[in-house]
């Protein structure tokens, strides 16, 4: 089953890597059919103001900011889960400088032929991409001092893999930092249905409690969720699933579907 989540992510995201940041705003979760048309910039923070950002490199698929918490420092040797073009990465590169190096790991060969050429532009000497799987990373133990993700992680279909492979490829005393999708609340099955259609990336999202959880029982210390944004599903699409008093109980118990920028320790 995992085998067959990761093939269609693979799948997925190789066609997302040729499109454009604006073709992939005007779809599912950068997806190629479409929704009722409607802006995958709901998950999306604005880049554009950040230092280091390479607008080629920015393909609209983050669900947050996560450079902005993770406490970077100059000189850190800091890892990207999901790298895709490379956007946080240049973005973190600006961070380090050139004492610092940074390492993009993604398993989509698409991406990774884009991030290369967009780092070739740049002649960045101390950012590399590598091919890997989260749940199984190609890297040395207690190798960085961060590590950071932009909604990667609910795509991986084992969490728990994930967070010990961060675990793993952390130094002693080092931190991670990511934005992903998580649920609030127990959405009813057929609109949690049809926000997997509306947005791919909420199909692997866990519970927000189940998730937190898991990066407990990885051994993490000092968890902290920095900032917490919730998406917006219109309501003309979830009223065809369900009628308007279960609208107004979901907004009134405030159960929905949230992006979460989480740090932790190791």
């Amino acid at each position: 089953m995992d085998k067959n989540i990761k093939e269609v992510v693979k799948e997925k995201y190789s066609i997302i890597a040729t499109q454009s940041k604006s073709q992939n705003e005007s779809s599912c979760c950068g997806g190629t059919s479409c929704c009722d048309s409607i802006d995958y910039t709901i998950f999306s923070d604005d880049y554009s103001n950040e230092q280091g950002y390479v607008k080629d490199a920015d393909l609209g698929l983050g669900c947050g900011l996560p450079t902005a918490y993770a406490g970077i420092n100059k000189g850190d040797s800091v890892l990207d889960l999901g790298s895709g073009a490379g956007n946080d990465c240049f973005v973190t590169r600006s961070i380090v400088g050139e004492s610092g190096k940074v390492t993009g790991i993604d398993f989509t060969d698409e991406m990774l032929k884009q991030a290369k050429i967009n780092n070739e532009k740049l002649g960045y000497k101390n950012v590399e991409f590598v091919k890997g799987d989260i749940e199984n990373m190609p890297l040395k133990d207690n190798s960085y001092d961060v590590i950071i993700s932009n909604c990667v992680l609910n795509l991986v279909p084992n969490k728990n893999k994930a967070f010990a492979e961060i675990l793993r490829t952390l130094k002693p005393g080092g931190h991670f930092c990511v934005s992903d999708v998580v649920i609030i609340g127990e959405l009813p099955k057929k609109i949690k249905e049809n926000a997997e259609m509306y947005a791919g990336c909420v199909s692997g999202a866990l519970e927000k409690s189940k998730y937190l959880q898991i990066i407990e029982e990885n051994g993490f210390k000092n968890i902290e969720v920095n900032k917490e944004k919730e998406i917006e599903i219109p309501n003309s699409i979830m009223l065809k699933y369900i009628n308007l008093e279960e609208l107004r109980k979901l907004k009134r118990d405030k159960i929905g579907i949230f992006s979460i920028t989480v740090t932790a320790f190791k």
